[in-house]
């Protein structure tokens, strides 16, 4: 399968590329966009991949499926494109930003894009779903494949942040070496959880701390 996809990515995921599972996959994908209306739109699959490169990541924010409503996923987890309202989760995540920096940040705009050209991977668990429809292209082999891309930044990059909030995605960071990467991990954003964790985590602030620690430029998490 020809994969549109930043280089770095290709090189480093070849072998998911070359195997029988992801052609498999791939099929399934296929599929789904031929028969009914999936998201996010297919030139935007692997766009967390292509804003930022291999040996650019900094930070990884994992998130769970794409959002399922027309004009919210682009690729990126909990971004959305303007003029898509910011969706709760994220208002949640700009309010802890506002938490930490001591000051009102601009909510009505839900893109992340700068985040991820800043080096922040945002990595949903799963790259595409059927509209309408939660969870709809878990078990096809996304799970596996995204768990190949934590383990490449895992064995291949040094003094990375791992950003796990809720539990699916700290059980998909659960064999990240603790000793070699920073993990921090809480309640999910989502307004069910965050005021049993998420809110006053201090995440972004501790991010930041870290990789000027090790002599990596902090992420501007502020516009």
């Amino acid at each position: 399968m020809d994969v549109k996809i930043e280089p770095s990515w290709k090189e480093v995921l070849r072998d998911e590329f070359a195997s029988s599972y992801f052609a498999s996959l791939a099929a399934f994908v296929r599929e789904a966009y031929r028969s009914g209306v999936c998201y996010p739109p297919g030139r935007f699959i692997f766009e967390a991949f292509n804003r930022t490169p291999f040996w650019k990541v900094k930070v990884i924010i994992i998130g769970q499926d794409p959002y399922h409503g027309p004009n919210q996923a682009h690729g990126l987890c909990f971004s959305v494109l303007p003029p898509t309202p910011t969706p709760p989760s994220l208002m949640n995540i700009y309010k802890e930003l506002e938490t930490e920096y001591g000051r009102e940040i601009d909510k009505s705009t839900g893109d992340l894009t700068r985040w991820a050209e800043d080096g922040v991977l945002l990595l949903n668990a799963t790259l595409t779903v059927s509209a309408g429809l939660p969870a709809s292209h878990s078990g096809h082999g996304w799970e596996r494949f995204t768990d190949a891309v934590v383990a490449a930044l895992d064995a291949r990059r040094e003094h990375l942040v791992f950003l796990l909030w809720g539990a699916p995605a700290r059980r998909k960071g659960a064999a990240i070496d603790r000793s070699r990467h920073l993990v921090l991990e809480c309640a999910h954003p989502s307004p069910l959880s965050a005021y049993r964790g998420f809110f006053g985590c201090g995440h972004f602030k501790a991010a930041n701390r870290y990789l000027a620690a090790h002599g990596i430029d902090p992420v501007k998490w502020l516009p």
